[in-house]
């Protein structure tokens, strides 16, 4: 179990096998997000379907809503939700940064005021621990403190030193929960590099990270919170040369195709995000030809053809434009089905097409030019 190979390489690009007790994940992979056990609006079977191999639940969500002790008692959270492949389960650590306005940082862990009922909760790396081990999942991420993408270096370097102390907290707890449930789930831990937009804090933070245990993945947080793309791809090359070959490398919350393509270019295995399904509940579309479009858009009333003519996914195959427009401005439910298919089967295929690539060793000419295609539809659909 938690056995990470590398069967191919091109430049800082892998192809790798990642063993899990749920099955084996091929990377790169791309992660679909289901933060209330349910990727929004689709099946397990569909999720499946479209070749995803590991997915994603929140603990923050989870935990306040049906809570982990009623997902414990139904079996854990791959029973409770039907997926019997791999299962992720954040931390409740980028809810620090993302509801940062209804909860409070302190050294013993954060206090949260729920967003259901107001009533106030408190997160310590001791208790996320119990969290994610009551939920069951494959891997479990530590408890870490994540700062805004323009964070000073002040807040940036108060971050990543606080998350290493919570770390050393974290896998204190994780070792100590076998020894007194030994029938739980096999899980293992990854911790979290933090370090905001400075290379020198995270290369520092990757380092004492690798210092405090023998991990079997690390994950690199903090990114795609508001800082520029450039800066984004900089902090993954900064760190490349500080982590182990031998980890499989986890780039948090970034899901978007062409930062996919350019990260794992760098040298990133794993990916997660919520914007495949937020973007489809909301009419807006990846097409390769064409960057992002709008379902919405009138130019789409009489279009007869597919939603994207290179894509091969259910959507793609059984409907046209203009139909998936008339669903999306009726307000019918069913464009948010088909629209979240399309978007999750193109992140999940563009990953794939990314490991052949990397195998056959032409990962860098098609990579450069799959991105120029994708950026130069955006700008033509940007003019209109």
């Amino acid at each position: 179990m938690f056995e990470f190979e590398i069967q191919a390489t091109e430049g800082a690009a892998r192809a790798g096998r990642l063993t899990l007790p749920h099955g084996e994940v091929q990377t790169p992979v791309f992660m679909p997000v289901g933060t209330q056990a349910t990727v929004k609006t689709l099946t397990p079977e569909e999720v499946e379907g479209l070749g995803a191999q590991i997915i994603l639940g929140n603990t923050y969500h989870l935990y306040l809503r049906p809570g982990h002790e009623t997902v414990r008692q139904m079996g854990g959270l791959h029973r409770f939700q039907g997926w019997d492949r791999p299962i992720l389960t954040d931390s409740g650590g980028f809810q620090v940064f993302s509801l940062s306005d209804i909860n409070v940082i302190e050294e013993e862990g954060v206090t949260f005021q729920s967003h259901i009922d107001g009533s106030r909760h408190l997160f310590t790396p001791e208790r996320v621990m119990g969290i994610e081990r009551a939920l069951g999942a494959d891997i479990i991420m530590a408890f870490d403190q994540c700062p805004p993408g323009q964070s000073s270096r002040e807040v940036a370097t108060e971050a990543y030193q606080r998350t290493l102390r919570w770390l050393e907290r974290c896998r204190r707890r994780f070792v100590e929960l076998p020894e007194e449930d030994p029938e739980g789930p096999e899980q293992t831990l990854f911790p979290i590099v933090q370090g905001g937009i400075y290379p020198d804090l995270r290369r520092e933070s990757a380092r004492g990270t690798l210092d405090g245990g023998d991990w079997h993945g690390v994950a690199i947080g903090g990114l795609s919170v508001g800082e520029p793309k450039p800066t984004m791809y900089s902090m993954i090359e900064a760190l490349e040369p500080v982590l182990p070959p031998r980890l499989p490398r986890y780039l948090m919350g970034v899901g978007y195709p062409d930062d996919l393509l350019e990260a794992i270019g760098r040298g990133i295995d794993m990916f997660d995000c919520v914007a495949p399904t937020r973007n489809g509940r909301n009419g807006a579309v990846w097409i390769t030809g064409e960057g992002q479009i709008n379902i919405k858009q009138r130019r789409f009333l009489t279009d007869a053809g597919p939603l994207d003519p290179d894509c091969g996914c259910y959507t793609c195959r059984r409907y046209t434009r203009a139909y998936l427009r008339h669903l999306f401005v009726a307000g019918e439910g069913l464009s948010m089905r088909l629209l979240s298919i399309h978007n999750l089967h193109f992140l999940v295929q563009l990953a794939r097409d990314a490991r052949d690539h990397i195998q056959a060793g032409d990962f860098g000419s098609w990579s450069r030019a799959w991105l120029e295609r994708f950026h130069a539809g955006k700008a033509a659909a940007a003019r209109g």
